[in-house]
C-alpha cells in the first residue's frame, strides 16, 4: 500500500486546482506526486466533468477520473456564490504558492476571482492557465479537435486514407508536461526572486511543439509532411515486421545496429547491397527492404526472434495489448502498478508516475478523493467558523459527504 511516503522533491509547496477534465488535472496529481499539497476546487454538484466520464464506473466512481486526481484534497463550491468566492480567495492569498486553472478566459473574472488581482495582493502566487489556443483566441479547447487542427492527425494512421488520432488524449497529455514543467521552473525563479509570475500554457502550441521533426523537416525543407504508417520518415527499417506467427517492431538506428540485424537475419550481403547500404539508401528502398527483412523473418516464430534480436543489441519489441502490458516483467520489475486504500474502492490500482530520485522518492500519496471529501475541513482551514460552515452546505454554496470526512486522505 502507499502510505507513510517520505517527503518528495516539492513537499511544502501547496497548489490550490482549478482545473477539470484533464491537462491541468494530470499536472497536479504530478506536483502531488512529487510532494506538493494541492486542493482541488469543483463544481459544487457535478464536480470535476470526468467523474461522469464512463463506462467504466468502480462503485459509481469513473475511472476516467480515478486515473488523473489522486493526491488531491476535494473542496465542492458553488464560484457564483459570494462567499465559496471569498473562500478561493482566502486560500489563493494566504495558503497557495501556486494557482492553476482552464477556464474559459473571463469567466475568473465573472467570479470575482481575477489571476492579475490575487497575484498583485500576494506578489510571490504563481498562477497557471491552460487554454485551447493561443492567447487573444478564446475558442474552448478538445483534445480530438486540436490533434486535428495542430498537425498530429496528418502524420498519424495508415499512408492512404482516413488520418487517425492518437489512442490517448495526446494534446492534453503534452500540454500538461509543458505545464508541469513551466509551473516548476517558476518555483524555481521565485526562489532566486521573490517575485511569482503568471504561466499560459494551449494545447494548440503544446501540440505544434511536439511535432519536433515532422515540424523541423517542413521549416526546412517547404515539403508537406505526410503518413508513413508505422514506418518512419527518416529511418529504416524503423517498422512493424511479420515473423512465422505475429508482428513485432523493429527501431534500427544506425548502421551498424543494421550490420548486426542482417547477420543475425543470416542476410550479411545486405550490407553489402547499395540499397541497403547507409541510411539515406534505406529509407528511399524501405519498401523492398521491408519485404526482404519479412522474408527472413518468416522462418522462425516472434518469440525466438525477439530473443535472438535481443541478443544481437538489435532494438525490437512485441505489440502488446494494455492487458499485456500490465503482466509483463517490465512493469513487474519497476513496480509500476500500486493500491492505495480508496474510501469506496478496497486496494485501488493506479499507476505511478516514472520519476525515480535517490533523495526525494516519490509514489502516489492519496487515493483519488470523493466529490467535496475535504470541503468541511477546508472551510475551516480557509478561517470559517462552525456556524458559518454548516450554513454554507445548508445554502447549497458548499457540498461534500454528509458523514463528513472519510478515511484515507490527509
Amino acid at each position: 500500500m502507499a502510505s507513510g511516503v517520505a517527503e518528495g522533491p516539492l513537499a511544502g509547496v501547496r497548489v490550490l486546482d482549478l482545473s477539470r477534465v484533464l491537462a491541468g488535472p494530470y499536472a497536479t496529481m504530478a506536483l502531488g506526486e512529487l510532494g506538493a499539497r494541492v486542493i482541488k476546487v469543483e463544481h459544487v454538484q457535478e464536480g470535476d466533468e470526468t467523474r461522469s466520464w464512463g463506462p467504466p464506473f468502480i462503485m459509481g466512481e469513473s475511472a476516467y477520473y480515478l486515473g488523473v486526481n489522486r493526491n488531491k484534497e476535494s473542496i465542492a463550491l458553488d464560484l457564483t456564490r459570494p462567499l465559496a468566492q471569498d473562500v478561493v480567495r482566502r486560500l489563493a492569498l494566504h495558503w497557495a504558492d501556486v494557482v492553476v486553472e482552464n477556464f474559459r478566459p473571463g469567466n475568473l473574472e465573472r467570479f470575482n476571482l481575477s489571476l492579475d488581482a490575487m497575484r498583485k495582493a500576494n506578489p510571490a502566487l504563481i498562477t497557471a492557465s491552460v487554454r485551447g489556443y493561443p492567447l487573444g483566441d478564446d475558442r474552448a479547447g478538445y483534445d480530438f479537435v486540436i490533434q486535428g487542427a495542430g498537425g498530429l492527425m496528418s502524420v498519424t494512421g495508415p499512408e492512404e486514407g482516413t488520418s487517425y488520432k492518437v489512442g490517448v488524449a495526446a494534446a492534453d497529455l503534452f500540454t500538461s508536461s509543458f505545464l508541469l514543467s513551466g509551473i516548476i521552473a517558476a518555483l524555481y525563479a521565485r526562489c532566486q526572486t521573490g517575485q511569482g509570475q503568471h504561466l499560459s500554457v494551449s494545447l494548440f502550441e503544446c501540440e505544434v511543439a511536439m511535432l519536433a521533426n515532422v515540424a523541423s523537416s517542413h521549416l526546412l525543407t517547404g515539403q508537406p509532411a505526410r503518413r508513413y504508417g508505422n514506418a518512419h520518415p527518416s529511418m529504416a527499417p524503423y517498422e512493424v515486421f511479420e515473423t512465422r506467427d505475429g508482428p513485432i517492431t523493429l527501431g534500427v538506428g544506425n548502421d551498424r545496429q543494421f550490420k548486426s540485424l542482417a547477420e543475425a537475419v543470416g542476410h550479411p550481403e545486405w550490407v553489402r547491397d547499395e540499397r541497403f547500404a547507409t541510411n539515406p539508401a534505406r529509407v528511399v528502398h524501405r519498401a523492398a527492404l521491408k519485404e526482404a527483412i519479412d522474408s527472413a523473418l518468416s522462418r522462425r516464430g516472434r518469440e525466438e526472434w525477439l530473443g535472438m534480436l535481443t541478443a544481437a543489441g538489435i532494438p525490437c519489441g512485441p505489440i502488446r495489448t494494455v492487458t499485456e502490458v500490465f503482466a509483463s516483467p517490465e512493469v513487474e520489475h519497476a513496480g509500476t502498478v500500486v493500491e492505495m486504500d480508496h474510501p469506496l474502492i478496497p486496494n485501488l490500482k493506479q499507476v505511478r508516475l516514472p520519476w525515480r530520485f535517490t533523495g526525494t522518492p516519490t509514489e502516489p500519496r492519496t487515493p483519488p478523493p470523493l466529490h467535496g471529501q475535504h470541503t468541511r475541513r477546508i472551510l475551516r482551514e480557509a478561517g470559517l467558523t462552525e456556524e458559518e460552515v454548516q450554513a454554507a452546505f445548508q445554502g447549497g454554496v458548499a457540498n461534500g459527504p454528509q458523514a463528513g470526512e472519510m478515511s484515507g486522505q490527509p
